[in-house]
């Protein structure tokens, strides 16, 4: 089974940017589609970004143009980009792995982003 561990969350001013990564273990990443979702206090979970194993990228609409997903397979790494970051970004952020075949699904354990003055 594949783990997730991702880092690189904080506390950012408005305006200002987070690089988030996810790393993998116990697998390679290479064949799966990865994600990002966000969850804010009192609200359900999302859909942040997505990147197939070709590379092919998807993207929530309040993020798009701000945000950027990212993969390198040689790393078994996903990142995340943010730019230009607003106070609704504040929320936990979590990797996800899209499994098939022998592989079900993992999620990690989510970083905390805080976005304030």
């Amino acid at each position: 089974q594949v783990r997730l561990v991702e880092s690189g969350g904080g506390l950012v001013q408005p305006g200002g940017s987070l690089r988030l990564s996810c790393a993998a273990s116990g697998g390679s990443i290479r064949i799966f589609t990865l994600s990002w979702y966000r969850q804010a206090p009192g609200k359900e979970r999302e859909l942040v970004a997505s990147i197939g194993s070709a590379g092919s990228t998807n993207y929530g609409d309040s993020v798009k143009g701000r945000f950027t997903i990212a993969r390198d397979n040689a790393k078994n790494t996903m990142y995340l980009e943010m730019n230009r970051l607003k106070p609704e970004d504040t929320a936990v952020y979590y990797c996800k792995l899209t499994g098939g075949g022998m592989y079900s699904d993992s999620w990690g354990q989510g970083t905390q982003v805080s976005v304030s003055p």
